[in-house]
């Protein structure tokens, strides 16, 4: 039923007829209900001379004058695209990141979030994370294969010379960059290109979804930094480790992590809000890892199920340095073994564990699959 026919047969547009023996009170009617009409449909029609059918009571008058007010808003709806994918339309999983995605190089110390979440989909994985990466060895330059010059590249030689078909509609991508482009051989020491910053380094990952689209895919998942702060790595009390055995001022390394962490986070969700209408067809969605990883700490013994003690602050390999030690020595370790490593959110100074990629494997997978949307938000 269109809007012109409901507002004629209500009587705003009316039939030729007698007039309204207060005609102000009619003019004003059908002022009113054209201005309101025209927010919905394109009718024409005069301010005046607007006729009342023969014999209209006041109940009447006041129903349509009830429906001036609803009638714009019922017009006004229209079909919108479906915000993010339906709950069974992935079946392909396409991975680009650093060492929290590398599913051969694994930061975990044993199986990467791709595989769970491959087996938990179930979903086709096609990985390309590389442990060390950062955005772009333009922006910060590390001799790591990045997203940029070598991730992309890879992946698209890989569809050029058909050794991976994927059919749009079905392929999700997942980019978990950052960790590398805010960390002590980056922008947290000032070590970037001259003249970047974290604006640079996250405005380069989004621009990751508009090469892809551009390309033909249509399903997009960013996740977020991890509270960076809180890996022993760039907490207060940190101690020299495999990472870092310079000298440093741990609490100045920890706010200035948060600080970069918390920057860059907003500004990936602003400028994922701000190119999501330029994506026509298009569902991207940011998982919030930072979220996820907050509420792990808060609460470990929800997410953490090991015989020994929950443990957000140690690590289950934690090797202490000298002072300007090589990095390449082993350090004094403490590691942890059999079912206690559950029991650790960190497996080493940096690295989220292999219990935490479970947890990280099984929310991605649910916001994928549309069975819960508490760690992700839809843009489109």
């Amino acid at each position: 039923m269109s809007c012109a026919f409901l507002y004629t047969e209500l009587g705003f547009f009316p039939k030729k007829t007698s007039k309204f023996s207060n005609g102000e009170l009619y003019d004003s009617l059908c002022f009113a209900s054209e201005n309101n009409a025209e927010k919905g449909v394109q009718i024409k029609e005069q301010r005046y001379g607007c006729q009342n059918p023969s014999g209209e009571d006041t109940a009447m008058t006041f129903l349509k004058l009830l429906a001036v007010s609803i009638l714009p808003v019922f017009c006004s709806i229209r079909p919108a695209q479906a915000v993010g994918p339906s709950a069974n339309q992935i079946k392909n999983l396409v991975t680009f990141g650093d060492s929290y995605t590398d599913v051969v190089v694994t930061g975990d110390g044993g199986t990467a979030w791709p595989v769970f979440a491959a087996r938990d989909g179930p979903f086709n994985l096609f990985p390309f994370a590389r442990s060390g990466a950062t955005c772009s060895n333009n922006l910060t330059l590390v001799p790591f294969p990045s997203v940029f010059e070598s991730q992309l590249p890879l992946y698209f030689s890989e569809v050029a010379n058909k050794s991976i078909r994927l059919n749009p509609e079905e392929t999700v991508y997942t980019l978990w960059i950052g960790t590398n482009d805010v960390g002590g051989s980056t922008q947290l020491t000032g070590k970037q290109t001259k003249g970047v910053t974290i604006v640079d380094t996250v405005a380069c990952a989004v621009n990751w979804v508009k090469v892809l689209y551009q390309s033909g895919a249509r399903n997009f998942l960013f996740q977020n930094m991890i509270p960076l702060d809180h890996t022993i790595l760039y907490s207060a009390d940190s101690y020299p480790n495999r990472y870092w055995t310079a000298d440093r001022n741990t609490t100045e390394w920890n706010v200035f992590m948060a600080e970069l962490v918390g920057a860059g986070n907003e500004l990936q969700k602003l400028m994922l809000q701000n190119l999501v209408p330029t994506l026509h067809g298009a569902h991207v969605g940011l998982f919030d890892s930072h979220a996820l990883f907050s509420d792990m700490i808060a609460h470990p013994q929800l997410y953490l199920n090991g015989t020994a003690p929950v443990n957000t602050t140690g690590a289950i390999r934690a090797c202490v340095f000298q002072l300007h030690e090589s990095t390449s020595d082993t350090g004094d370790c403490t590691i942890a073994t059999g079912s206690d490593v559950d029991s650790f959110l960190w497996f080493d100074e940096l690295h989220p564990s292999e219990q935490a990629d479970r947890i990280v494997a099984r929310e991605v997978t649910a916001a994928i699959r549309r069975t819960s949307s508490r760690w992700v938000t839809w843009f489109s």
